[in-house]
């Protein structure tokens, strides 16, 4: 009963690919699919957009958010021209579904907006955003495609973990107030690397851990593995210096989804007894090291300690501060919001703030999306994000049943996407293409398996068909 109805509210009995057969704009597309047969490059068309997003995925630390946004617009047109000349062929998942409705609640917030103008400009951001999804969905239905696209991003994570090992070692000038300064850390330096902030690091770097812990099981032979491991540590450590508390909850969170969706995954290989103890002894070994760690690292222990030091702690009151005035601007329009994108919260944030407490957005993507789209907004985006979860628990369960390797691309987004999650409790980083960007690239690992599934589905029943 209960998965016939979550199949239901997450699109996993439409029948999408009867709905391109049927769809009008589909046969008035075929010259241009005739013109594609022509094409020299275009039969390439998928390893193309592969190098496209590898540059976007390798450039984003470094580059400014005008460049990451110019690169996304060549991808937006280039999904474009692959998407209208081809046999569009599985291409539309029940994740897209998903992705479609929330940009459509978006749009109409625009349309509503008290301000509109800058509703609009946030609006074109989440649309690049959204297009490079579908780009990057498209490209990762093959396998090694999407192997090098991860492959080029935990290369750049290297040189940036590495780069932030560097300021922890032989210091970095703070660019902000990022420890309270009456605090015992208050002279520590919270590394940031090319990121500029060490929050945004810490969301841009809970990917690499579970890509690199991924990466350990994909990449063959003895030399790519350690290189692997190398980068799991290094990531994993430079995580741990921003000292970002939203981060460090983010890092656990995705541990701690990619353990049980490991063990899960190995489980059938497993004696009785590990079957049945593997998992309770392992989340009990990790708890006790974070337990030893808070009682005998005195940074560790500051930080959490600080956690719950409520409005004592300065970071802490001005996020309840923030979030007090975020809370009046939800009341007054809860249904449809203000419009998306920081330009309109900056317009609209300075008539509800508390004195002295500006800022940019509402410390919480939670929040964030009830301002932006409201009720209906905030709905359809746990809806989204509840048909991906399902949508890749479903496709682990296919591939555990022929120990599919690439499962383990799948597990990392899938645990990178609950440590983002639970780090934008307490903080807003989807306004930076470094960090949204991942975001995107983990909805479009989980949708690329699902393309699978219906081609392997579809050739298996041709192949009954014709036996009979």
């Amino acid at each position: 009963m209960i998965h016939a109805v979550l199949q239901r509210i997450t699109f996993s009995r439409f029948a999408l690919h009867q709905w391109r057969e049927a769809s009008l704009l589909h046969r008035l597309l075929a010259p241009l699919r005739r013109w594609r047969q022509g094409s020299w490059l275009l039969p390439y068309g998928d390893a193309i957009a592969a190098i496209f997003i590898a540059l976007i995925l390798m450039l984003a630390p470094y580059v400014s958010t005008t460049l990451i946004g110019v690169l996304m617009l060549i991808c937006a047109a280039f999904w474009l021209l692959l998407t209208v000349s081809d046999t569009a062929e599985g291409w539309l998942t029940p994740i897209h579904i998903g992705v479609a409705l929330y940009w459509g609640v978006m749009v109409v917030a625009t349309a509503l907006s008290p301000v509109k103008a800058a509703a609009v400009s946030g609006l074109i951001k989440l649309t690049l955003n959204i297009l490079l999804f579908l780009l990057m969905a498209r490209v990762m239905r093959h396998p090694r495609l999407r192997t090098g696209v991860i492959s080029a991003f935990l290369l750049t994570t290297l040189i940036v973990s590495v780069y932030g090992l560097r300021q922890w070692f032989f210091g970095a000038e703070a660019l902000a107030t990022w420890v309270d300064p009456e605090s015992n850390l208050s002279g520590t330096t919270r590394v940031y690397s090319y990121l500029g902030n060490p929050n945004l690091l810490a969301a841009y770097l809970i990917p690499a851990v579970t890509f690199s812990a991924g990466a350990i099981f994909i990449w063959p032979r003895w030399l790519p593995k350690v290189l692997a491991v190398v980068a799991l540590l290094v990531n994993t450590a430079c995580l741990i210096l921003t000292l970002s508390r939203g981060g460090w909850l983010g890092f656990l969170a995705a541990s701690f989804a990619l353990m049980v969706l490991l063990i899960y995954w190995w489980s059938e290989l497993f004696p009785p007894f590990w079957r049945r103890w593997a998992l309770p002894l392992l989340l009990g070994g990790s708890a006790a090291v974070i337990v030893l760690s808070v009682l005998f690292v005195p940074p560790v222990q500051e930080r959490v300690m600080s956690m719950f030091a409520g409005r004592a702690d300065s970071s802490n009151n001005f996020r309840i501060n923030v979030w007090e005035a975020v809370t009046d601007m939800i009341r007054d329009r809860p249904v449809i919001g203000i419009g998306p994108g920081n330009e309109a919260f900056n317009l609209i944030y300075p008539l509800y703030q508390r004195p002295n407490y500006t800022a940019l957005s509402a410390y919480s993507i939670f929040l964030e999306t009830l301002v932006e789209a409201g009720a209906i907004g905030f709905t359809c985006f746990l809806w989204m994000i509840a048909t991906a979860f399902y949508q890749g628990y479903r496709q682990l369960q296919r591939l555990r049943a022929t120990l599919n390797p690439q499962a383990y691309w799948l597990i990392g987004a899938i645990a990178a996407m609950v440590g983002t999650l639970v780090h934008g409790i307490v903080d807003t980083v989807w306004y930076r293409p470094q960090v949204s960007t991942l975001w995107w690239l983990c909805m479009a690992v989980i949708a690329s398996f699902y393309v699978t599934w219906q081609e392997k589905f579809r050739a298996n029943a041709e192949a009954i068909g014709e036996v009979s």
